[in-house]
């Protein structure tokens, strides 16, 4: 890693990363590429939906009820026809998404640190 690749630490403190819990997944029809629509409780934080391209790795179904990582303070972005209002977080392996989860149920809405 080059030195002007660093960032400050308050660079990363200004990110909002949280745990929240899959309540909704469906094929995203209308996305350019295969993506998934989905609905995120993040507890106090309320509910977000978001467009993640995962569908080589997961089904729809059983990703309700999965608890995830995901930033939650980037703007909302027009994704076809859905405003996404957070960036689900995973490990990229070419086309493979593997979702960052954690390894036991926490609340929904801790701050990742």
């Amino acid at each position: 890693m080059q030195s002007e690749d660093l960032i400050q630490w308050n660079d990363f403190t200004k990110i909002e990363m949280r745990t929240g819990t899959i309540i909704g997944a469906e094929i995203f029809k209308e996305a350019k590429k295969p993506a998934y629509k989905l609905s995120v409780d993040f507890g106090d934080y309320g509910i977000k939906r978001s467009s993640a391209q995962i569908t080589k790795l997961y089904q729809p179904e059983e990703l309700i009820g999965r608890q995830v990582i995901a930033v939650i303070n980037f703007p909302a972005k027009q994704i076809a026809t859905l405003q996404s209002e957070c960036l689900i977080m995973g490990a990229v392996d070419g086309d493979e998404v593997t979702l960052l989860g954690t390894d036991r149920p926490v609340k929904n809405g801790l701050r990742i640190g």
